[in-house]
């Protein structure tokens, strides 16, 4: 009978790493590639609100876009500090459906109708549920989905949008105005600054970044919310900087001068908004610094009971 020393036990132990490295190798699991959840839903109050997401791209060369009245330095400088590269950027399309409990309400309607209405069904929503389509403004990005070769993507809605944004679109040869928005000028309510869109959605003059562009405030049993559309369209180079410029307002200072109006309210009000072009899911609160504004995405507080 042999007798099993210590030295004999430490050796046999040492040689087990190597019996487990002659058995045949398994199969690694495949790489799935990135992913991103197409919406996200909270309550507010007694609405529910969902947001989709409609598409997403990286686009190069930022600062063609945002900071044009900032040196290249200035803008690699703050890029740099926030931790994103200053020579692309991740644009976000993110629709909102709002349920009232009376109706089903989606603000606007992405690049065109195959990403929104993928997004809105993943989101457990069929086009024909929509009761009410609100535009915030005429952007192609946001009337996109309204229609595809003259059929309308939601067949049993009604539209509003804002009137001064109307006007300002019509007769101006625009090619999305005219075959996205036009033809459902006839099933359009137009709102002015403050009106009710419906019970508890109330319009938020924002102009500046077109000439009619709106925002909206909801309110439901003492809880408030803004859509914030394109008041600010980065987090970084558009709302925590509100005056530098912007290639797509249309008037830079009037859309600097909204900015700052909005984010000094959303500050003041620690009131949760939903920005179109935020990082998905889009939901976040403002807070007031000594020489601009920063942007604290929604972590859990629409989730508490």
């Amino acid at each position: 009978m042999t007798k099993m020393t210590r030295r004999h036990a430490l050796l046999a132990g040492a040689a087990l790493p190597l019996a487990a490295a002659v058995r045949p190798a398994r199969a690694a699991a495949p790489m799935m590639g990135p992913a991103r959840p197409p919406f996200n839903r909270f309550t507010l109050g007694s609405f529910e609100v969902t947001t989709i997401l409609a598409g997403s791209r990286t686009v190069p060369d930022p600062q063609t876009i945002f900071g044009l009245n900032v040196a290249p330095e200035r803008f690699a400088a703050v890029s740099e500090a926030a931790m994103i590269p200053a020579d692309k950027a991740q644009f976000f399309f993110t629709p909102t459906v709002v349920n009232t409990g009376a109706e089903l309400i989606l603000f606007d309607t992405g690049l065109a109708p195959r990403g929104t209405v993928a997004a809105l069904e993943a989101a457990g929503y069929t086009p024909d549920q929509i009761d009410t389509v609100i535009i915030t403004h005429m952007h192609g990005d946001h009337i996109g989905g309204l229609m595809e070769n003259g059929t309308e993507t939601f067949s049993n809605a009604r539209y509003v949008t804002g009137a001064v944004e109307f006007d300002a679109w019509d007769m101006s040869g625009d090619e999305s105005f005219e075959t996205k928005m036009r033809p459902l000028a006839e099933k359009t309510r137009f709102l002015e600054d403050g009106d009710e869109a419906v019970p508890g959605v109330t319009a938020v003059a924002a102009f500046g970044h077109t000439p009619g562009h709106m925002a909206y405030r909801l309110e439901s049993d003492g809880n408030a919310l803004l859509l914030g559309a394109d008041f600010a369209n980065h987090y970084i180079w558009s709302l925590a900087h509100p005056d530098w410029e912007v290639l797509y307002d249309r008037d830079k200072e009037a859309a600097a001068a909204t900015r700052r109006r909005l984010l000094d309210m959303l500050a003041a009000e620690r009131m949760p908004f939903i920005g179109y072009h935020m990082p998905f899911p889009a939901l976040g609160y403002v807070e007031k610094q000594e020489t601009g504004y920063r942007y604290l995405p929604a972590s859990y507080q629409m989730m508490l009971e």
